[in-house]
């Protein structure tokens, strides 16, 4: 199908979902969107077996998800999510949010990879443990897209908000590189040495904070010598594209290049190179993006399960993993949390809060969409989006009680 039909669908369903939910169930819109997606899935599944055919299945098939996401959608949300973040904020917490960006990430890595091995030997699966740890790297990373739109109706402590906020926003660039890493292991024929594993993570992760800082610096530069808020916006958007693509040519970590740019314009930027008048019109535009792309993403994902295999076997599996990532996340957090409680303070029940708030989105289904055909990435997709779904419906309409 052409693009052009493509986009057409999808906004329409957006359109069409967002103003349904909007109307009639009244809940967040990243939520609720998913819930009319899958419903309507469900209801074409069940039509299918009637001899009905909608034609969706094919459209929800020809997009590659995995595209889309990584190199479509996501340096655009991660830009209009880093626009708004204080960077003061953000360097108060920077201790917390960086070990939980790293250190969080590899430890439910290896916490999910290892007990998913292990119960596979349980149930007689024959899954390598690389494989297990390709899950725990794609799962692991909270989804900012999906984090920030529920933390802004859930009046969570101000500390509380910037750590969760602030990890999201690195985490996931610093999850993918270590999911490339084990994709390549898996693939074979490169080194696998420590020391050529840590050059790459290096490259990925310092180049691309350093991809970030010039793409800032560049950006706020240009922005001070105009006073036209058009020209202005469209400098932003050459920023988010034309450096996510630069990253991206360069085998940088195009994330991490976006949120250090973002966070650039949205402090320096907005301070010292804009007009009032320039900054709600930029205000109003990435916003108007940020919402745009959202609905888009998240119908997208509901409307996936068209195209995921489907089993009994498949679906508890799907339901342990749910329980193994809640345990990881409530491991990786805990530690540092308890490490530093000596010379950081954190709010009560910081540990139950985080681990709960910790929402998986679009990323995760994108990268084990990415994983090689075969019986094991149709049970890894099936695990993927159990736990994504479950994390942003039961856990993003309870995560404001739980506050």
């Amino acid at each position: 199908m052409e693009l052009f039909n493509i986009i057409a669908i999808l906004i329409t369903l957006s359109a069409i979902f967002s103003f349904i939910n909007y109307r009639y169930i009244k809940i967040h819109m990243t939520i609720g969107l998913i819930l009319i997606s899958l419903l309507m899935s469900v209801m074409l599944m069940l039509m299918e077996y009637t001899g009905f055919h909608s034609g969706l299945k094919e459209v929800i098939t020809s997009i590659d998800f995995n595209q889309t996401m990584l190199v479509g959608l996501l340096s655009f949300l991660l830009f209009a999510g880093a626009l708004h973040i204080n960077i003061n904020d953000l360097l108060d917490h920077w201790v917390t949010i960086g070990i939980f960006a790293t250190f969080g990430v590899v430890c439910s890595t290896f916490v999910v990879g290892t007990l998913i091995y292990y119960i596979f030997i349980g149930c007689h699966l024959n899954i390598s443990y690389l494989y297990c740890l390709l899950f725990g790297a794609l799962i692991s990373p909270t989804d900012p897209i999906a984090v920030l739109g529920i933390l802004k109706k859930a009046n969570a402590p101000k500390d509380l908000e910037i750590r969760i906020a602030g990890e999201s926003l690195f985490n996931d660039g610093v999850g993918v590189v270590i999911f490339i890493i084990l994709l390549s292991l898996a693939a074979g024929g490169h080194d696998v040495s420590p020391q050529a594993i840590a050059i790459l993570f290096a490259e990925e992760v310092i180049g691309g904070i350093l991809m970030g800082l010039a793409l800032g610096w560049t950006g706020f530069y240009l922005l001070k010598q105009v006073d036209q808020y058009q020209v202005e916006i469209l400098i932003t958007l050459a920023l988010v594209t034309g450096g996510y693509a630069l990253s991206l040519k360069f085998h940088l970590s195009g994330p991490i290049a976006i949120v250090i740019a973002g966070l650039m314009i949205g402090n320096n930027g907005r301070k010292l190179a804009m007009s009032e008048k320039t900054r709600q019109h930029l205000d109003a535009f990435w916003e108007l993006i940020d919402e745009i792309l959202n609905a888009v993403l998240f119908v997208l994902i509901g409307l996936e399960v068209l195209v995921i295999s489907i089993t009994g076997p498949f679906l508890i599996m799907g339901a342990i993993a749910i329980a193994v990532v809640l345990f990881a996340r409530f491991i990786s957090v805990s530690i540092p949390i308890t490490f530093l409680k000596r010379w950081i303070t954190s709010s009560p029940n910081t540990i139950k809060i985080l681990t709960w708030g910790g929402l998986r989105g679009g990323i995760s289904v994108a990268l084990a969409l990415s994983l090689p055909l075969g019986m094991t990435r149709d049970l890894l997709l099936t695990m993927t989006y159990s736990v994504v779904v479950f994390s942003l419906v039961v856990q993003g309409l309870t995560v404001k009680h739980l506050v």
